[in-house]
């Protein structure tokens, strides 16, 4: 009797335990995601529109991760936080990867290419006598006080046959749009052909540009997905996962780019940087072919790293050139 008492125990005891381990729908047992936190560049705006529609569509949740999606406070925030562990992905731009990396010896790396050639453009309005660089010379170039803004239109200039001395740089700060419609300036650069562009058009203004590849500068990867040494060696089969979800956002969103947006604007920050509909319409346009890579998205080239850091020697940017090995994994598989 005892023992046949102790057997009916036992087959209690595990069906309680095997109730348990089911939800309350009664579905199985219910993954415990890992936390994984990315910090943007900016606001929410088209060119993360995949993040959300990963997030939106669950991609992240299959991979078994709960993402937690953050704003900068300030432009450095991307960098630092991730360096120091705060967040494990921040999203950044190329050259300042290679500026903390060989300047600071600030130890990140680049762990996805989101953004392939660069956005930044001389861009003054459609009327203006400037064709090429050597044409601006004897003008006045508005600037976001950003160094390698500096160092794009000296390069620039030079390559065209120009002085950069006869170059006037202004810094500006951010009213690079106000500067050229209003004529303070007679073009700018560190406006993006993905914003200030479509914004000035939805305002009125129609402008042309020039695009540094054209004239000497290494077509860099304009945004970057960076984290750091440690974060990398401790979670890289976390960010691995994270990047495979990331790039169903990126395909999802280049075959339905009207839910995509509609997603995204569902997900902005109107208090700070409320989103115009027509301006990330165009912003998308011009974002998706330059995101696409034959190898998978997010693939990196060392070589493209060996001819931006070069250049970025040569403009006296950096320092010393860092090792290229050390500064960006490529986890497209």
């Amino acid at each position: 009797m005892k023992k046949v008492l102790i057997m009916m125990l036992c087959l209690v005891v595990g069906m309680l335990t095997a109730c348990a381990g089911k939800s309350s729908t009664g579905g199985e047992e219910k993954k415990q995601l890992k936390d994984v936190s990315i910090m943007l560049d900016w606001y929410p705006n088209a060119v993360h529109s995949y993040l959300y529609i990963a997030k939106e569509k669950g991609y992240f949740e299959e991979e078994g991760l709960n993402v937690d999606i953050q704003f900068p406070a300030n432009p450095t925030d991307p960098i630092n936080l991730a360096a120091t562990g705060k967040v494990t992905l921040g999203i950044s731009y190329q050259p300042d990867v290679i500026i903390a990396r060989a300047n600071q010896d600030v130890k990140i790396k680049s762990v996805g290419a989101i953004v392939r050639s660069p956005l930044n453009r001389v861009i003054f309005m459609e009327d203006s006598e400037i064709q090429s660089p050597k044409d601006l010379e004897g003008k006045k170039v508005g600037f976001p006080g950003i160094p390698l803004n500096e160092s794009l239109i000296q390069s620039m200039v030079k390559n065209d046959g120009g002085n950069p001395e006869n170059v006037e740089m202004i810094d500006v700060g951010f009213e690079l749009g106000s500067s050229i419609v209003s004529n303070n300036v007679d073009a700018v650069i560190g406006a993006y052909i993905n914003h200030e562009v479509p914004v000035l058009k939805h305002e009125g203004h129609e402008t042309r540009n020039i695009n540094p590849t054209e004239f000497g500068i290494p077509s860099y990867y304009e945004l970057v997905a960076v984290t750091s040494d440690q974060t990398w060696e401790e979670e890289q089969e976390h960010i691995k996962a994270f990047w495979r979800a990331a790039t169903k956002g990126y395909e999802f969103t280049a075959e339905n780019p009207e839910e995509a947006l509609e997603i995204l604007l569902s997900n902005q920050d109107e208090a700070n940087f409320p989103l115009v509909e027509e301006v990330e319409v165009q912003s998308l346009e011009i974002l998706l072919p330059l995101m696409k890579s034959e190898s998978g998205f997010g693939s990196q080239d060392k070589k493209q790293w060996e001819e931006t850091i070069s250049w970025m020697k040569e403009a006296e940017l950096i320092e010393k050139e860092p090792v290229v090995d050390d500064i960006f994994v490529n986890i497209v598989e």
